[in-house]
């Protein structure tokens, strides 16, 4: 029964986001009243837009990886761990026993906490269920307990649906996306790390009163200030560091910029799609419930990665990723697969920082480091849970694969090694919840007595 529980789930989900999406919002929008041809104009709209940003997505990874894996060959490093990139771990925790179980555990979590008020997001990203899955299957492959595996998917569900109803406001007013809230777990729970490292900015002299925001570079270097010329200044540099000759520099550049350019507006048709579905939700529940017109819809953090800011954020750290992996002493895993898409874990770095690129890039650091130790630290289990499932290794890897940025995701490190009972992660538990109160007390400071956010946070897209 459970496997062919999970041959059905892998099927509906193998039509991928842009297919699997448009049937849930169909679906969605006629359990909220909206009429069968509004609600498929709609539907079809946001898959298209979804194609839109997959295709310019996909060409800001065909870009930058082959200036990656330049830069990585002219390092003559060769460290042991294989970055397989994100969409081998979605494969593996799809793949996963567990999967069949966590999948509908996260419906009626969200659910449940939405009746409770417990949650203001209603999560409509399957495709993104993985990453929930994965931290289920990693604490299942760790311990060998089914029930402690589902309480690890449920602690990262809670957990990620709560860190998207705190960052939506700041969402929906600084990257332009109202009604959105962006349960991504591997983007989300770096949302208190940039609020607090923004604060501690605030305390460094000279370094505080840096702006390189998209606004005020435009501002100071006119038209060289704009996103496409950003873009392309910023090609045109990747492609000298990794080595490419004159044409390959100037195609490169002009990808960049194109990626610049393109993916704000299909976001714009996104979100065309998105709003009848958000005021038939809105309505319906200000009628059933009137204090809760603050429902907003989770999406995935690639319709907030056309911000050129985090563009532009991700192509800076893409050589100091590198570097960092060479010189770190202890590190086993050089950044392959993964590096194209920086722009995930940084983007909220972006947001807690409205937008500034130069604080950005200083918290980020420290960011790619634990991420690089915890790759490395974790690839022996990541490759077990891989072997478990007969997962197909990629062509020349060695016998141990992670990926350094979700496989080395410290929230998902912390549920590993709490359901081990290790002392150091139980101990800190405190911690977080200070570390998390102090976020928490510093973002009430940008609300109105109203719970909005006030005029001076405006926003950053």
């Amino acid at each position: 029964m459970g496997q062919q529980i999970l041959e059905a789930f892998q099927y509906v989900l193998g039509f991928g986001p842009t297919v699997m999406l448009p049937i849930v919002v169909f679906i969605l929008a006629l359990c909220f009243r909206v009429k069968p041809g509004k609600a498929l104009r709609s539907a079809v709209i946001i898959g298209m837009g979804f194609v839109g940003i997959f295709l310019i997505f996909n060409l800001l990874i065909e870009s930058v990886g082959p200036a990656a894996q330049a830069m990585v060959g002219r390092t003559g490093i060769d460290l042991p761990v294989v970055d397989t990139g994100w969409p081998a771990l979605a494969a593996i925790a799809f793949a996963s026993p567990i999967a069949p179980f966590v999948i509908p555990m996260v419906v009626l979590l969200n659910i449940v906490m939405i009746m409770l008020r417990w949650t203001k997001t209603v999560d409509i990203d399957l495709w993104n269920y993985w990453h929930f899955c994965l931290a289920g299957a990693l604490v299942y492959g760790v311990t060998g307990n089914f029930l402690f595996g589902l309480l690890g998917a449920a602690i990262a569900t809670v957990t990620t649906l709560k860190l998207a109803d705190w960052s939506s406001p700041y969402i929906q007013k600084r990257f332009n996306l109202p009604g959105i809230s962006l349960p991504t777990l591997s983007a989300a729970v770096f949302f208190p790390v940039g609020i607090i490292g923004n604060k501690m900015i605030d305390s460094i002299p000279g370094i505080r009163n840096l702006k390189a925001d998209p606004e005020s570079i435009q501002k100071r270097f006119g038209v060289f200030g704009e996103p496409m010329m950003i873009g392309l200044v910023l090609g045109i540099i990747i492609g000298i560091l990794a080595g490419f000759n004159l044409d390959e520099i100037l195609k490169l550049g002009m990808n960049l910029g194109a990626v610049m350019l393109i993916m704000p507006r299909m976001v714009r048709i996104l979100m065309e799609g998105l709003i009848p579905l958000s005021d038939a939700v809105r309505t319906l529940l200000k009628k059933k419930f009137p204090d809760r017109a603050d429902i907003t819809i989770g999406l995935d953090i690639s319709v907030a990665i056309g911000n050129p800011a985090i563009i532009s954020t991700a192509l800076l750290m893409t050589p100091i990723t590198i570097l960092l992996a060479v010189i770190l002493p202890g590190n086993k895993i050089m950044p392959l697969g993964d590096l194209p898409t920086l722009t995930v874990p940084l983007a909220m770095i972006v947001l807690a920082c409205g937008g500034n690129i130069i604080r950005s890039l200083i918290i980020g650091i420290p960011v790619i480091i634990a991420d690089l130790y915890i790759a490395s630290y974790l690839s022996p289990l990541v490759t077990q849970v891989a072997k478990s499932i007969d997962f197909q290794f990629p062509e020349g890897a060695s016998s141990l694969v992670n990926s350094f940025l979700d496989g080395g995701n410290p929230f998902r490190y912390w549920l590993v090694m709490l359901s081990q009972g290790n002392i150091f992660a139980i101990g800190m538990i405190p911690v977080i919840g200070l570390f998390i109160w102090w976020a928490y007390k510093i973002t009430k400071k940008d609300f109105n007595e109203n719970g909005e956010l006030k005029a001076s946070d405006t926003k950053v897209s």
